[in-house]
């Protein structure tokens, strides 16, 4: 039954989709009006209703194991670097190590803008594919690398295809999810941190083994081959994540793309294939998108018209402002921004030097060897794995949804850091990293789920943008910090704990809880 009007009436009933959208507060209080094409919206509510009318099968699933390789490898690469950026600076002994960090958060922030908003224009089934094809292509390169600055290169390059991941994942699952199963984008940080779990695994044989003493001077290639291996067989990996998606795994292109061009007959069909595969049937029609357009609505479908639709306004002033034309909404994209920057600083900052601190901190305490160091590092990374899964299962709590648990395990992160600085042996200090990883995945695995769910479809590619540049510049900023700080040090412990924590009390301000919404 409806409930009572303002005049008494009986006001329609609200469909589920809508019900749930709503349940914690009405779209204005996250979409201003004005702020929507009314002709994209209204198409975009009968694509999702009939998506939601399919619901969670078996393309989805499929898609949810494809897509958990593109999260892996946004971990897997950096963590690769972090691995391999001790015995390449006792290699080739270069003037400044961290910029083999910088190059690789330069190609981090080129992929991610490149594939982020080029996908817009020639499709998500291209990025998706072959982010992967390029990433495992120039990490086997790389293994061949005669110097320093050839292998700043190649990480840059295997960057740039690992950039492009999560901003072209993220997008394609989305817009085939089903609203009741938003919260699967959570759990899908559990790839991410069971890719760490896989290359710290497969790096204490290689480099525990197969790598120069941390006081073994000088470092000869043939002493140091671990690293070498590592990266072939980390290439090897990727490229079959890459045939299992491009031979194994057939992806529709994502209905929302397809009416954003103009091709709604094209679809209507795919969400009628994805309804088949699910051995369903769908009553969405053409006729139900073309009801949304007024009379006289002629679609602009010429080249130059498309490249500004998919591209040009994706990043044009207006889709920003947008994000900004209220209050609340403006607090949202500012703070949310912030918090990806800091933590986008913190993380690198100490995570990909961790081996590094590991090495001379287990010289001073008297067992130094790279075979307990990559120990250790493999020891940290599992406790990563129950961390995005508490992650998944803390943001449908009802006191304490995605803002209690991000800014909980945001503090608790830098807290452990600091406690780290006080270890007076490997085992408290390994004690302290575990505590530190377990919630730092926590936190990555509530971050990546939240974000996209707090911007207006629209706006969400913009949104998501602003948010990943900001993440990528302060990455960038992480080594070159690193460059003039003593690594020996506490310095960029004591550093990395404090933006972490930052980042925790600015995610108290966050207006918006999206905890019980459908992502609009």
């Amino acid at each position: 039954m409806g409930t009572p009007s303002d005049d008494g009436k009986a006001a329609p009933a609200r469909d589920p989709v809508e019900t749930q959208s709503i349940s914690t507060g009405s779209d204005e209080d996250v979409i201003p009006k004005g702020a929507l094409d009314p002709v994209y919206e209204a198409k975009a509510k009968v694509l999702n209703r009939a998506i939601q009318d399919i619901g969670m099968g078996w393309y989805q699933w499929q898609l949810f194991a494809v897509v958990g390789f593109g999260w892996a490898s946004d971990n897997l690469w950096p963590i690769v670097t972090s691995l391999i950026f001790t015995p390449v600076n006792n290699e080739f002994t270069p003037h400044r190590a961290p910029l083999l960090t910088l190059a690789q958060n330069i190609g981090l922030l080129a992929g991610a803008v490149f594939w982020g908003f080029g996908c817009d224009i020639f499709g998500r089934k291209i990025a998706f594919n072959f982010t992967l094809g390029l990433t495992a292509l120039w990490g086997m390169v790389a293994a061949g690398a005669p110097n320093f600055a050839a292998i700043g290169i190649f990480d840059c390059f295997w960057s740039f295809g690992v950039g492009g991941n999560l901003p072209v994942d993220s997008a394609i699952f989305l817009e085939f999810l089903p609203a009741t199963h938003q919260y699967l984008l959570t759990i899908l940080s559990i790839d991410w941190a069971i890719a760490q779990v896989v290359a710290t695994l497969i790096a204490w044989p290689l480099l525990g083994n197969l790598t120069c003493a941390q006081d073994e001077k000088p470092c000869l290639k043939q002493n140091n081959m671990g690293w070498r291996y590592l990266l072939i067989t980390m290439g090897g990996i990727t490229l079959l994540m890459f045939l299992a998606r491009f031979l194994a795994f057939s992806l529709y292109e994502s209905p929302k793309y397809l009416m954003g061009k103009g091709l709604d007959e094209e679809a209507v069909r795919v969400v009628h294939e994805v309804a088949k595969r699910n051995g369903k049937t769908s009553s969405l029609t053409i006729e139900e998108l073309k009801a949304c357009e007024p009379e006289g609505y002629v679609f602009q479908a010429d080249i130059s018209t498309a490249v500004k639709r998919h591209l040009v306004e994706q990043i044009d002033t207006k889709h920003i402002k947008a994000l900004f034309s209220n209050f609340k909404l403006g607090l949202s994209t500012s703070l949310i921004s912030a918090i990806w920057a800091l933590i986008g600083l913190g993380f690198p900052l100490y995570n990909a030097f961790l081996p590094f601190i590991q090495a001379n901190k287990g010289v001073d305490f008297g067992d130094g060897s790279t075979y307990l160091t990559y120990r250790n590092s493999l020891i940290i990374a599992v406790l990563g794995v129950p961390g995005a899964l508490i992650g998944g299962l803390l943001v449908e709590l009802p006191r304490v949804g995605r803002k209690g648990t991000l800014a909980l395990s945001s503090a608790l992160t830098g807290v452990f850091l600091y406690c780290s600085t006080t270890a007076k042996s490997s085992e408290s200090l390994l004690g302290w990293n575990c505590a530190y990883n377990f919630c730092s995945n926590v936190m990555y695995a509530v971050l990546y789920g939240y974000t996209p769910e707090i911007f207006p479809t629209p706006q969400r590619g913009t949104g998501n943008a602003i948010a990943a540049t900001a993440n990528r510049i302060f990455g960038i900023m992480a080594p070159i910090i690193a460059m003039f700080a003593n690594l020996e040090t506490s310095a960029p412990v004591y550093t990395s704990g404090a933006l972490f924590i930052a980042a925790g009390v600015l995610t108290l301000f966050l207006p918006f809880e999206s905890r019980g919404k459908a992502a609009l």
